[in-house]
């Protein structure tokens, strides 16, 4: 398999090394600064180490008294109302039970929250989401603040928890730490069944019944949302960036294949410990390289558009600094692989039995699409992540894997994938630049030229689709949808009617400085406006009947009204005022003040020091 990279990827990567030397080799300061020889809880005194103990066994404590083995600890997303965090209720005393064999010991350090957005969606609660990982992230340091751990074990899924835990474990970076999944839950209804009755709700042709009963057959048991969104976005993520075991990703939960996976990612940890000659702390198994792998992975799958905030922000505290350019001239040079919903019929577990993961990396290694020389948790190289996992007598092995696909209409090859680029693009014009998820448009909708109709909330759309005012060409226009405004909520509730209209024939776009659901994608949809309404963006200023044309072909996205006119109009008062509290909202207001834009991450803290957030 050839060793080389692609020379433009090679370029792109130099671009973001350089742009980030300053950044990066403070962090990489602290993390050196950080590590100590011996075991963590070394240093603490006779009354910390007791107050630390205090609930652990007699065993645990002589072993922790001993200071000769690891301590490692454990965070977790558990919760059990949350189908994708509910399995892992039985994870820690499988985590504790393999390290105990290998005579060390772990600690359930902290629970973080997690929320689901399929709960949240349409509902004010969504307005906590996405600073829901700044949350996580914090609460990720506070279990890490003890100083008693010589490693950590991360057990998240869905969409912010797992860019939260990242990013809280690198202000650890100078521990080993590995992320552990849950994995999906079966198949359900066809994600495409399911759709259709969504929008024929929204139509009024079926009844909320059907919709529950349609809804309830699609999420109806433990594990992870089959669907190819952000949580399953997350989770190629940590595969390809090398902080899950090959093969881990998508094993279905409640498995003996996946209590095998998590025993063995646990015990990874022991390999890399301080206390080894193997040392290998998560600040230096992550790199540029990483990253760029982490994006070509989510182009070439079709991922979600959320990370194009995540994982600007998770490098940020690795002292890395990605920018939209860099996924968009990634798209430009990725071929799309990959047909989930909402760019397919087919699920992640159909995906999987495709050949999965293993298939996605062969395709782009073979293709010299990936940087190959990265390190992982199987030790130096990517190439060790074309492997299938295996029980042979209850005991965990690997085999070679095919590279080939079993289901070609899943997962295609670089030879002849279903689009020769990545399933992403940035638009840039005079209302400001965006993101939009092109990997489910079909070539018809991806450019409109239409007026604009402006709403302040998804809501005032649905009730003037109801009352059958948008039989018409229009780009739906939602200012003050972005962090700072009301905590960027996703519009996913958006979809069914804006998707009724264009079956119908319309030319229908969205424009809005706020997020889609990861599993959006079906109607053109300029997101993640920057510069947001409220920091005085162009986007404030739009009148309905203005001409917007949406281009993903060229990148642009322009208001045909003159500098002059944008310039003198005035930027309307808006109250935020119901914004601002209930559900909790109020306990959020220091983050929406204090957010950076979309292009920035949409952090709310400053990472790294560096003054890049």
């Amino acid at each position: 398999m050839p060793s080389k990279t692609d020379a433009r990827i090679l370029a792109i990567t130099q671009k973001i090394v350089e742009r980030s030397k300053k950044s990066r080799a403070i962090y990489l300061k602290r993390m050196k600064e950080a590590h100590h020889r011996g075991v963590g809880r070394g240093h603490l005194g006779c009354s910390n180490l007791a107050h630390a103990m205090a609930p652990c066994s007699n065993d645990e404590k002589k072993t922790l008294e001993a200071m000769q083995k690891e301590n490692i600890a454990i965070v977790s997303a558990y919760n059990d109302m949350l189908s994708a965090h509910q399995p892992f209720v039985t994870y820690p005393s499988l985590i504790k039970r393999a390290l105990a064999f290998a005579g060390a010991t772990a600690q359930f350090a902290g629970g973080v929250p997690a929320m689901c957005d399929g709960v949240t969606q349409s509902q004010p609660g969504m307005e906590l989401s996405l600073f829901s990982r700044d949350n996580i992230a914090m609460g990720t340091a506070i279990a890490l603040s003890h100083n008693m751990f010589d490693g950590a074990v991360m057990l998240g899924v869905c969409d912010k928890i797992v860019p939260g835990m990242f990013i809280g474990a690198m202000a650890f970076g100078h521990l080993p730490i590995v992320f552990a999944p849950a994995g999906p839950m079966p198949s359900g209804i066809s994600n495409a069944k399911k759709a259709k009755v969504r929008q024929e709700f929204a139509e009024g042709k079926v009844g909320e019944d059907e919709l529950l009963k349609a809804e309830s057959a699609s999420y109806h048991s433990a594990g992870t949302c089959t669907f190819y969104g952000t949580a399953n976005s997350n989770q190629m993520l940590m595969e390809i960036m090398g902080l899950h075991l090959p093969g881990a990703s998508f094993e279905n939960t409640n498995t003996p294949l996946r209590d095998a996976l998590t025993e063995a990612v646990t015990l990874k940890l022991l390999e890399y410990s301080p206390l080894g000659e193997n040392y290998m702390p998560i600040s230096q198994l992550i790199d540029e390289k990483s990253f760029v792998n982490a994006i070509i992975g989510l182009l070439a799958t079709g991922g979600s558009t959320n990370h194009t905030m995540h994982l600007i922000a998770m490098a940020r505290a690795c002292g890395i600094v990605l920018t939209w350019d860099d996924f968009d001239a990634l798209s430009q040079i990725t071929p799309l692989l990959c047909k989930m919903y909402p760019n397919g019929s087919a699920d992640v577990n159909h995906f999987h039995k495709a050949g999965g993961m293993a298939v996605v990396i062969a395709e782009l290694l073979s293709a010299r699409l990936l940087h190959e020389d990265v390190n992982t948790l199987m030790g130096q190289g990517l190439s060790k992540y074309i492997q299938e996992p295996y029980l042979e007598d209850g005991v965990l092995k690997y085999k070679e894997a095919s590279g080939v696909s079993q289901d070609t209409d899943v997962i295609s090859s670089v030879a002849n994938p279903f689009s020769h680029e990545g399933g992403l693009r940035v638009l840039d014009g005079n209302i400001g630049r965006s993101v939009i998820k092109t990997s489910a448009l079909k070539e018809e909708h991806r450019v409109i030229t239409a007026p604009a109709k402006v709403f302040h909330s998804q809501e005032a759309l649905k009730e003037a689709f109801k009352e059958g005012k948008l039989d018409m060409d229009f780009v739906a226009v939602l200012p003050y949808q972005g962090p700072k405004a009301n905590g960027m909520p996703e519009l996913h509730g958006l979809l069914p009617s804006m998707g009724a209209l264009q079956d119908r024939g319309f030319k229908v776009a969205i424009v809005t400085d706020g997020r889609m659901s990861g599993a959006s994608g079906k109607v053109a949809s300029a997101i993640h406006l920057c510069p947001e309404a409220k920091d005085g963006g162009v986007l404030a200023k739009i009148h309905d009947g203005d001409i917007i044309s949406l281009n993903c072909d060229d990148g642009t996205l322009t208001l045909h009204v003159s500098e002059t006119v944008i310039k003198n109009r005035r930027i309307p008062k808006v109250d935020f005022s119901h914004n601002e509290y209930g559900v909790g909202r109020e306990l959020f207001s220091v983050m929406r003040c204090a957010a950076s834009s979309a292009e920035e991450g949409a952090c709310s803290f400053s990472l790294s020091g560096a003054e890049l957030c």
